[in-house]
């Protein structure tokens, strides 16, 4: 009977064996591309590992020669450093989402006018990603300075890893208030948006995602469903904006 399954096994095609893809994705994508990863894994047989970082560190990490065979990242720039490094397959990178910059507060916090930041503090912390070098923290440092607030509100900023590091912060009530992207904002139910800042106050926000040298099918199968009109859904509900379809 051993033999008989090992030989069933060995001639079985290709599209009817599972595979395991490994995805570096941006930790903001992070309750979007569980629910979208658990349909996949459910229709096609295929395993989907996602590790969630910040995209600074997870380019670096491929560049260090991670095993992972699609990268999702926050910002162009950090897609830009691994394609320049010759690490993405040919054709793959494509521009997926969207999203917009937003405040947050507890949940019962009051709207609040930008330009008052630095006095609503108080004296608490504002919560923000790495501000040099992580997506979110990068476009947050960018729009206060945009706004003439920077060096009024960097003393009282907490650095976090990760955007949803910095979003934990607000929620347990560590930090009074926090810049993360609306679509987190959709995921902690513990927080609400207190005010948006302007799509000129800094860089477009922008998800380039890409197949990684040597990637196989089922990965490039899964690049493609993130395209689809399911996931497209399952990304509007959680407050991205589709750039393709």
């Amino acid at each position: 009977m051993l033999r008989l399954a090992l030989a069933t096994a060995l001639f079985l095609p290709l599209s009817a064996q599972a595979e395991d893809v490994t995805v570096f994705a941006a930790a903001s994508l992070k309750t979007a591309l569980d629910e979208i990863a658990t349909d996949w894994q459910q229709s096609s047989g295929d395993t989907v590992t996602v590790s969630y970082a910040g995209s600074s560190q997870l380019a670096r990490q491929i560049q260090q020669g991670a095993p992972a065979d699609l990268f999702i990242s926050a910002a162009v720039d950090w897609m830009d450093t691994v394609e320049g490094d010759g690490l993405i397959a040919e054709g793959s990178r494509v521009d997926l989402l969207g999203n917009t910059l937003v405040i947050v507060g507890g949940a019962d916090a009051p709207d609040l006018e930008i330009a008052n930041l630095p006095t609503a503090l108080s004296g608490g912390k504002l919560a923000m990603a790495l501000v040099d070098s992580v997506p979110a923290g990068v476009y947050g440092k960018q729009a206060l300075t945009s706004l003439g607030l920077w060096d009024g509100v960097s003393p009282s900023v907490a650095q976090a890893d990760n955007v949803r590091a910095a979003l934990a912060l607000v929620a347990t009530g560590e930090a009074p208030y926090g810049i993360v992207y609306a679509s987190d904002a959709v995921a902690e139910p513990a927080v609400r948006v207190v005010a948006t800042f302007a799509e000129g106050s800094h860089d477009p926000i922008v998800y380039p995602a890409a197949a990684l040298k040597d990637a196989g099918p089922a990965a490039t199968g899964f690049l493609d469903h993130l395209s689809s009109e399911a996931a497209a859904a399952t990304f509007r509900e959680q407050g991205f904006e589709v750039l393709r379809q």
